[in-house]
């Protein structure tokens, strides 16, 4: 009878999100006029879309060797599954709830036209961002890869502890739910956070949207759903770091999609980008280098890995406003913070399986507040300008920084209070925490039938 009954609540949302489908009204007809289409800004936005589903398969690599043989392929198909569910998800709703019109008062965003991209299949569909026009099918599925990494991101808090058909479920709502309303506020025009002050929050690709909400939500997870069974008395050591190191370069190589792509454009604003994301990545992974070299002799390829996170998270938001010299500190900041976050962990008792919380999450959040104190001049003088086209007196990085607090807050409280609602819904529907006898025997075997390795020693 349960089963049953959750096989038809599982039912009723799968058709909720296709009923505008099912049930459309059809739409208007819309012109045929194409605008010319700037071929260089459409390569690199292309491009850019490529690099950015790179990152995936390279966070599969990153979370993959740091977890116990028996679950490397179950860690891995966390990512992946992200791909396959929020990727049909983002095509069907997702879109259209995060850039389309403000509905709901706001909450998020809404057209008809947007759902299932039908309006974007026509040669007017273009946007125009600096004046550069790039087809808008361009846009939708380069902002489609940012939906899938991002709860991609939470799975490494709970990871080796829950089941796959959980997490699908989770991650389906959580993206719905709490990633498209935050990327509808930050990003889109008409988005509350977007119109904060004089010059709006800064988030130049994804501080707040990304980084914050999935780094918040892996410690409201971690936390919901317990350690692992042993940890942390048994040492739980990874599988193969050559792998994690290789999902690193990988992620590192994808960021400059994931920043540079954030222009939206083929201009100085993008090799701006691209460069800063250089330098505070390069900075975090010295920095974190520099610490182990000083407290323990040596430096570890998983501290190195780490440090080109943080830098790399820390940057995100800070992209399109930061000089170089800017990026240094910001990327040597982060390390610091991060690295005795991580240490923190074992004295506070949660387990943050691979430390989504302690890089994602702390880094993000230095990322979107910090970058006030490092501000170009140029970009100050255009908020000053804008401050004073909408009477609201002189811009100063004060006001800044207050609006930046407020949108951190803002991502923090929503984030945070969403996933608990959503755990505890998709706990009690299908289940998510793994049976103690799966848990022991390990993802692989349990929930997939497959060995990583072909290996019999599972541990």
């Amino acid at each position: 009878m349960r089963l049953s009954l959750r096989a038809t609540l599982l039912a009723a949302l799968f058709l909720f999100c296709l009923s505008p489908i099912i049930a459309r009204a059809d739409l208007p007809p819309m012109p045929e006029t194409a605008h010319p289409i700037d071929s260089g800004a459409t390569a690199w936005m292309l491009t850019s879309t490529a690099l950015v589903l790179l990152m995936v398969p390279g966070l599969a690599m990153f979370y993959g060797g740091l977890v116990r043989t028996k679950n490397v392929l179950g860690t891995m198909m966390h990512s992946f599954g992200a791909m396959a569910v929020v990727g049909v998800l983002w095509v069907v709703i997702g879109y259209a709830m995060s850039f389309g019109p403000n509905a709901l008062g706001g909450w998020c965003g809404w057209s008809p036209g947007l759902i299932g991209l039908r309006s974007l299949d026509n040669p007017s569909a273009v946007i125009q961002p600096g004046g550069m026009s790039i087809p808008e099918y361009v846009f939708a599925m380069f902002q489609g890869k940012f939906a899938i990494i991002t709860p991609a991101l939470i799975a490494g808090a709970f990871a080796e502890r829950v089941r796959f058909r959980g997490y699908c479920v989770f991650i389906a709502l959580w993206s719905l739910l709490i990633y498209n309303p935050l990327c509808h506020w930050v990003w889109a025009g008409d988005g509350f956070i977007q119109n904060m002050g004089a010059a709006g929050a800064i988030d130049f690709a994804g501080g707040t949207v990304v980084h914050i909400s999935a780094g918040v939500s892996a410690l409201v997870a971690a936390m919901y759903l317990g350690s692992r069974r042993g940890y942390p008395e048994t040492a739980m050591h990874p599988n193969n770091l050559v792998m994690t190191m290789m999902g690193a370069g990988l992620l590192w190589v994808g960021w400059f999609g994931f920043n540079a792509g954030s222009s939206v454009a083929s201009n100085f604003d993008t090799a701006r980008a691209l460069t800063v994301t250089q330098v505070a990545a390069a900075s975090g992974a010295l920095s974190w280098m520099l610490i182990e070299g000083v407290q323990h002799q040596k430096a570890t390829s998983l501290g190195l890995c780490s440090g080109i996170l943080a830098g790399l998270v820390a940057i995100t938001p800070a992209a399109g406003v930061v000089t170089p010299l800017g990026a240094i500190a910001l990327g040597f900041i982060a390390s610091v913070v991060c690295y005795y976050t991580v240490l923190m962990k074992n004295h506070l008792g949660y387990d943050d399986s691979l430390d989504v919380f302690g890089i994602h999450g702390i880094a993000g959040i230095l990322g979107a507040i910090l970058l006030t104190f490092f501000i170009r001049q140029p970009w100050m003088s255009d908020a000053i300008a804008k401050a004073h086209a909408k009477g609201l007196g002189d811009w100063n990085i004060w006001r800044q920084l207050r609006v930046q607090l407020m949108a951190v807050g803002i991502a923090i409280v929503y984030a945070a209070g969403g996933s608990i609602i959503l755990l505890v819904l998709v706990q009690k529907l299908v289940g998510l925490r793994m049976e103690p006898s799966r848990e022991s025997a390990g993802m692989d075997h349990s929930l997939h039938g497959e060995a990583g390795y072909g290996l019999l020693n599972l541990n």
